[in-house]
């Protein structure tokens, strides 16, 4: 199994790739995707989708694995984080390729058994599961491995909503859509439900 871990952001996009063969795990590569702070949105958008749509024709992943966003704090950061991860879902929606996300403490939990652990904690455990010959950098790509292998460990993927790794992908990206919609309605009720 190869899985693409993607750790999306407008200035920094790391990436990771693993594959997955019985109890053993490899780096297929890992890395960051960046765009220069004064150039165009748009252009650096699609110099996001068209990196992560090269990863994906390159590796050939079964999955890709997304930090889930619940809330964020600032909004400007938010739409630019926000704007990375569209693209990186069109991305893979492109090629029919499912989407399993899990939240920063869910990757903790899984890889330190800690939900608050610190970053460093997760690559020393990203290092020893790959058997890496020192943490992954930058720390944007650390985070895509840690997702990638928060995936294995996990056993299922969000975007199924079964259960089972072994679903179909046009099912995988249909329970992905129903599942976005359904947060983005609650989302939208907590909204309006709050006072002004």
């Amino acid at each position: 199994m190869v899985l693409l871990g993607i750790d999306p952001g407008l200035a920094s996009t790391g990436w990771g790739v693993v594959r997955r063969e019985g109890a053993r795990y490899a780096s297929l590569g890992h890395g960051c995707l960046r765009t220069p702070a004064g150039e165009e949105l748009g252009l650096r958008l699609l110099t996001i989708h068209t990196r992560v749509a090269e990863l994906i024709r390159e590796h050939r992943p079964e999955v890709l694995v997304m930090e889930h966003l619940y809330q964020l704090r600032d909004g400007n950061v938010g739409l630019s984080v926000g704007q990375a991860v569209g693209v990186v879902r069109l991305a893979a929606a492109q090629v029919g390729l499912p989407i399993a996300e899990y939240s920063p403490t869910h990757v903790k939990l899984t890889l330190v058994g800690n939900g608050q652990a610190d970053k460093h904690q997760v690559e020393y455990m990203v290092q020893r599961l790959l058997n890496l010959p020192q943490p992954p950098r930058p720390d944007h790509a650390a985070d895509a491995l840690a997702l990638c292998i928060t995936h294995v460990h996990s056993g299922l993927s969000r975007a199924s909503g079964t259960g089972h790794a072994s679903a179909g992908a046009g099912d995988r990206i249909a329970a992905a859509i129903a599942a976005d919609e359904a947060r983005r309605l609650q989302h939208l009720k907590e909204t309006a439900e709050e006072p002004s």
